[in-house]
C-alpha cells in the first residue's frame, strides 16, 4: 500500500533524557512518508525538552510542545492529540523504540479491518516485546490478534472486572504506547481522562467499549517496551487510578452488579505487591463473598501467570 494518509506520531515525555533521543529517532524513522512527529514535554526537569529541540531542530516532520506544568501522561496525550493534524495518530513512549515499519502495518491492519466491517469505531494495538534491564524478554501480543476481535462492553467487561469470553483474544490488554487510532475518533472521546494518574489508557478503552468501538491487533512485533521504574508507576498509585475508574463507571458496573467486585479488586492487587498477604488473604474474601465464581475464576486464571512472571524476572536477575 501506497503511504497516503498523514499520520501523527505522539511522543509523550517526561524527564527521559536517558531514553527519549531513541524513540525519537524511531518515530522519525517511520518507512510512511506523510509523517508528523510530535513531542509533549511534560514540564521535565532534567533537560528533557532542550534536548529533543536539538534532535528535531533540523527535521521539519517533527514538533515540541512544552507543557508548562506538569499534568500527567493523560494531560500530555490530550495536548497531542488537539494539536494533531494526521488522519490516524499513534502513541510512542519517551523510554521505547519501534519497528520503522509500525505506522504502515498499523494503518494497514485498520483498513483491513474498515474494508471488512465499514465505519465502525476501531483502535488498533501493535504486538511488541518488554525488555527488563536483567535481561529477561516478555512478549507483549496484541488484543485482537485473530479472527476473534473484541469488541463493546463486553470488553469493557474484562477491563472492569476480568469477565473473559473463551473465543476472544485479549493478550496484552490495551497499553497506549502500542495504539493507533482515528484522530477524529480519539477527539470524538474527549481524549484522555487527566485526572488519572495511571491505567488512563484502560480508561480510554472501557469508553471505547461501552460506545461499541472494536480493538484490533497486528500479528507482527512492532515496538521494544524498556521496563522502567518511576514513582508515578508504584502499586499506591495504580491502586488509586484503577479504584477511581471504578467509580466513574460506577453507573454502568452497578447495573449488572459487579460494582463492588470492580472497586475491590485493586486492593487485593495493591496487597499483593506490597506483600501484606495477610491483607491480601481478607481482601480476597470480602470480595468472594459477594461473587465466589467471579473471584475464583478471576485468581485461577492470573495468579499463577504472575507469580510465574515474577519468578522469571528474580531468576534472572540472580
Amino acid at each position: 500500500m501506497t503511504p497516503s494518509e498523514k499520520v501523527t506520531i505522539g511522543i509523550t515525555c517526561y524527564n527521559a533524557r536517558d531514553t527519549i533521543a531513541r524513540a525519537v529517532a524511531s518515530a522519525l524513522a517511520q518507512d510512511w512518508k506523510d509523517l508528523e512527529v510530535l513531542i509533549a514535554d511534560d514540564a521535565s526537569t532534567d533537560g528533557s525538552a532542550d534536548l529533543v529541540s536539538e534532535i528535531i531542530a533540523d527535521d521539519p516532520r517533527a514538533r515540541l510542545i512544552r507543557l508548562s506544568v506538569n499534568g500527567g501522561a493523560a494531560a500530555a496525550r490530550n495536548a497531542i492529540i488537539a494539536e494533531a493534524s494526521g488522519i490516524f495518530l499513534a502513541f510512542f513512549d519517551d523510554d521505547d523504540e519501534s519497528m520503522p515499519d509500525r505506522v504502515r502495518k498499523q494503518v494497514e491492519t485498520i483498513l483491513a479491518f474498515e474494508a471488512e466491517k465499514g465505519s465502525l469505531p476501531v483502535a488498533c494495538y501493535a504486538a511488541g516485546e518488554r525488555h527488563y534491564p536483567n535481561g529477561y524478554i516478555r512478549p507483549l501480543p496484541a488484543i485482537g490478534a485473530s479472527e476473534a476481535m473484541p469488541h463493546g462492553p463486553a470488553l469493557a467487561d474484562y477491563l472492569l472486572f476480568h469477565r473473559v469470553l473463551p473465543h476472544w483474544t485479549y493478550a496484552s490488554g490495551t497499553p497506549t504506547c502500542a495504539l493507533m487510532a482515528r484522530t477524529e475518533l480519539l477527539r470524538r472521546l474527549e481524549g484522555f481522562d487527566s485526572s488519572l494518574r495511571r491505567v488512563e489508557d484502560v480508561d480510554l478503552a472501557i469508553r471505547l467499549a461501552l460506545e461499541g468501538g472494536w480493538f484490533i491487533g497486528t500479528q507482527e512485533k512492532l515496538f521494544i517496551q524498556h521496563a522502567s521504574q518511576s514513582a508515578d508507576k508504584s502499586s499506591k498509585v495504580n491502586r488509586d487510578a484503577e479504584v477511581a475508574v471504578a467509580d466513574k463507571h460506577a453507573g454502568y458496573l452497578r447495573s449488572i452488579g459487579r460494582y463492588h467486585y470492580a472497586r475491590n479488586w485493586p486492593l487485593l492487587r495493591y496487597y499483593h505487591f506490597e506483600r501484606d498477604y495477610l491483607r491480601f488473604a481478607l481482601q480476597f474474601l470480602r470480595i468472594a463473598m459477594v461473587n465466589p465464581i467471579l473471584a475464583t475464576r478471576h485468581i485461577l486464571a492470573t495468579g499463577p501467570k504472575r507469580l510465574s512472571h515474577e519468578r522469571r524476572i528474580s531468576a534472572e536477575r540472580s
